[in-house]
């Protein structure tokens, strides 16, 4: 059964995510929680949104010996240029790009302070500062060059796989708020899913973030799901890889109805769809 190896320090799996930094990523993010006078920008939710999962990654494969690298991980912005957001350091600099999580956990580029809102114990909510990583800031400048971040996510799992050819295959995730300004994504799309393992094909999931207040097409199984005459979302559809099992299961304890042709796709994402999507993406469930 193709997506069941198991994940383990011996065989662990690859998250490669690629955030769109394009000048639109500067406008409010439709739906987001407003901080002052004006909602955040699609560029501050997203990094606040993956610094967070990379920070819950690494707690995932804590334990008391220390971080076990279950996962290695990478992060691409594309916009004034592609560039990974990660700079490996060490052994890892002339590598594939990925990083074990181990080598994550002890390399922040800083660490900040943080409001969060935790349970009091009697039934009610209070404030709390945490102490929170952050590996990468915003960014929001020039075009969106994903059809570039696309072809350097298939060089970077290429040579990934080639040193974990029976691993469970690596997931990108691609985050987007906008049409490609450097050629037809779909092709490069297909090409980066060829790549595979022993246990399947590369799995690629595309969030595209919205503008709006409009209702966000979440996980769709058929065209029918979405937007009439939207030839952008047919396209992000279309690169989009079906949900294996594990994924589907995780899918379904999040309330979502889904089946075999489930894609891990959501158009017109709002903060919470973004979170959820990017959850179940990383939520191979054979982990040791």
């Amino acid at each position: 059964m193709p997506y069941s190896a198991e994940i383990s320090r011996q065989q662990p799996t690859a998250f490669l995510f690629l955030l769109d930094q394009s000048a639109s990523m500067q406008d409010p993010f439709g739906g987001a929680e407003q901080t002052g006078d004006a909602a955040p920008s699609k560029a501050r939710v997203l990094a606040d949104t993956v610094n967070q999962l990379l920070q819950n990654l690494v707690l995932r494969c804590a334990k008391e010996e220390g971080v076990r690298d279950y996962f290695h991980v990478g992060v691409v912005g594309y916009g004034e240029r592609v560039q990974p957001l990660i700079q490996p350091t060490g052994e890892y600099e002339t590598g594939t790009g990925l990083v074990p999580i181990s080598h994550l956990a002890d390399r922040p580029r800083r660490m900040e302070q943080r409001v969060k809102e935790v349970a009091d114990g009697d039934g009610g909510i209070t404030e709390q500062r945490v102490k929170t990583p952050i590996w990468f800031d915003p960014q929001a400048k020039n075009g969106t060059p994903m059809c570039q971040a696309l072809d350097l996510a298939a060089q970077t799992v290429r040579g990934w796989i080639d040193d974990h050819p029976s691993s469970f295959p690596p997931v990108v995730l691609n985050v987007t708020d906008g049409e490609a300004t450097d050629g037809e994504p779909l092709r490069y799309a297909q090409q980066l899913r060829e790549f595979a393992t022993d246990d399947g094909e590369v799995l690629l999931f595309n969030v595209h973030l919205s503008e709006s207040e409009a209702p966000p097409v979440e996980l769709p199984s058929s065209r029918a799901e979405l937007p009439p005459d939207d030839e952008y979302a047919e396209t992000l559809f279309q690169m989009s890889s079906r949900l294996p099992f594990s994924m589907r299961s995780a899918a379904e304890q999040e309330g979502y109805t889904v089946d075999l042709d489930t894609r891990g796709f959501v158009f017109n994402a709002d903060p919470t769809a973004l979170v959820a999507l990017l959850e179940i993406g990383t939520r191979p469930s054979n982990l040791r």
